[in-house]
């Protein structure tokens, strides 16, 4: 399916674009790509007045606040570099922005965006972010599920590994909401605003 419409109050979301992700190797697009994409929607957006949303993924130093569910792959080390956690420069500095800490894979799971969006009207979302088939993915299935309005960049986000963001692109997405590349999505964002 082609992209047909933005609502008027549609948002971005970026998900997990954070220096320590940021940095990890991706496929398709190497993290850097991910981020002058979204950073190009995000001048979109904000330049039409709607809302942009940072996410990040943190843990309090203990791992207190760690998902603590067991996992075939065994427990994780939450050993984490001093800065890790930081949204990316290319996007920071916005303070108009709304910026959103999540504990949990989606975005909506434990924090207030779902609050966030509501209180601004918000119908629909455009997601970016890393990594494709969990963050952004889970993130996508919360949205659908709470009632929004899905479009998924899909240049705009990547994966440490590319058969998990093929499987998602191609047989996840089409079934929570539209997918587009950046430039088709800000074309359709100038031709749907006054």
């Amino acid at each position: 399916m082609a992209l047909s419409t933005l609502d008027p109050r549609t948002a971005l979301v970026a998900v997990d674009l954070q220096n320590g992700i940021v940095a990890m190797p991706t496929r398709p697009y190497p993290g850097p790509d991910v981020v002058s994409r979204t950073a190009e929607l995000a001048g979109a957006f904000r330049a039409h007045g709607l809302p942009v949303v940072l996410v990040r993924v943190s843990f309090a130093p203990d791992g207190a606040d760690a998902v603590p569910g067991r996992t075939e792959r065994g427990p994780r080390g939450l050993a984490f570099p001093e800065g890790w956690d930081a949204i990316v420069d290319e996007l920071s500095g916005h303070p108009g922005d709304i910026r959103v800490t999540k504990h949990n894979w989606s975005a909506f799971h434990g924090t207030g965006l779902d609050v966030q969006l509501r209180r601004r009207g918000v119908t629909q979302i455009v997601l970016t972010g890393i990594a494709t088939s969990i963050g952004v993915e889970s993130t996508a299935r919360d949205a659908y599920a709470h009632g929004y309005h899905v479009t998924l960049a899909t240049d705009a986000m990547a994966d440490a590994d590319g058969e998990a963001h093929a499987n998602s692109v191609e047989r996840i997405f089409p079934r929570l909401g539209e997918t587009g590349t950046t430039a088709e999505i800000v074309e359709l964002l100038a031709r749907s605003r006054p």
